[in-house]
């Protein structure tokens, strides 16, 4: 997901999306949204969030990390 994107989700909960990296807000937005902060987590690429939104980009994400 574009970080345009990302960014209008966050506004759209009131939540201020300047000086935060993708990762910090991803999760700030999950945390609002009433989820774990768990983007960027998935090691060895298990997740039981299927219906997450960020669960693409989440695998990636872990995938950078070294954490797949």
């Amino acid at each position: 997901m574009k970080i345009t994107v990302i960014k209008n989700i966050a506004k759209s909960l009131g939540i201020n999306p300047d000086n935060l990296l993708k990762t910090e807000l991803i999760k700030t937005i999950q945390l609002k949204e009433g989820n774990y902060d768990c983007y960027g987590t998935a090691y060895d690429g298990e997740c039981d969030q299927f219906e997450c939104c960020w669960r693409e980009d989440c695998f990636e994400e872990a995938r950078l990390e070294g954490q797949i």
